[in-house]
């Protein structure tokens, strides 16, 4: 009987996984997620590589309706991580402030807009700016009414990879520099963050970047990133998902 029972709770445990749950960012779709879901599966992991109707809604009803259906996904699993491109980890800033998950492990956030963005604070008076970025997008600039900086420090294990270079030189303009040509350097910082990584990578792409889901996948593991691990022949997975926010 005892040996059974410990067969039966190995069982249990060798079945039990940890699950990752991706959320692209403004404007895109889960498919731009995709390789990072793919590269972490082969890792190891469960993955729920969520979509949800980032243009329509406002953060407040964006962030419970796809992280809950994130959780719903990797209910079976022992502990649940979050990895999230730009504005979708806000979502995650916003909703684990609200409700904070028993199961979490770490949370990596590429390319962030913790503390908003200079891009929205010039350009969203342009005609079809709130067209193309919808409420969600509107929150996300620096001044009194950005959401991102309303949002506190963060308590759980954050690790914030940011982006260095850009092609879109009229964006970048509307930035501190360094900036991946959307946001800063500085502006995806959050207080009470547990580690900290800039690469050499634009902002709509970094997430497809070799190193960088290396890099994920070693915080995911560790919380902590790799900073001996060396970028040499970085590779950019470039799919059919249109590069936005």
């Amino acid at each position: 009987m005892i040996v059974l029972i410990t067969l039966l709770g190995a069982s249990r445990t060798a079945a039990a996984k940890e699950c990752v749950i991706l959320l692209h960012g403004l404007a895109r779709t889960p498919d731009a997620m995709q390789p990072m879901a793919e590269f972490l599966s082969a890792e190891g992991f469960d993955t729920a590589n969520v979509g949800y109707p980032s243009r329509e809604q406002s953060i407040e009803k964006l962030a419970p309706a796809a992280i809950e259906q994130g959780i719903s996904q990797c209910a079976q699993a022992y502990r649940v991580h979050f990895v999230t491109h730009s504005m979708g980890g806000i979502l995650v800033r916003y909703y684990l402030g609200k409700k904070p998950l028993e199961r979490l492990g770490h949370v990596v956030m590429l390319a962030p807009p913790n503390q908003g963005s200079e891009v929205v604070d010039r350009f969203r008076k342009v005609p079809g700016f709130d067209l193309i970025n919808g409420p969600a997008g509107l929150q996300l600039g620096t001044g009194e009414n950005s959401l991102p900086r309303q949002l506190g420090p963060v308590d759980y294990s954050v690790g914030i990879i940011a982006g260095s270079e850009t092609f879109n030189p009229l964006l970048s303009q509307a930035l501190p520099n360094p900036d991946d040509g959307k946001v800063s350097v500085d502006a995806t910082r959050v207080e009470g963050m547990s580690d900290f990584l800039v690469v050499p990578h634009s902002h709509p792409f970094i997430m497809r970047a070799e190193s960088v889901k290396r890099q994920t996948s070693f915080f995911l593991r560790y919380g902590r990133f790799d900073h001996d691990l060396a970028p040499s022949e970085d590779r950019v997975s470039l799919r059919s998902d249109t590069p936005q926010a």
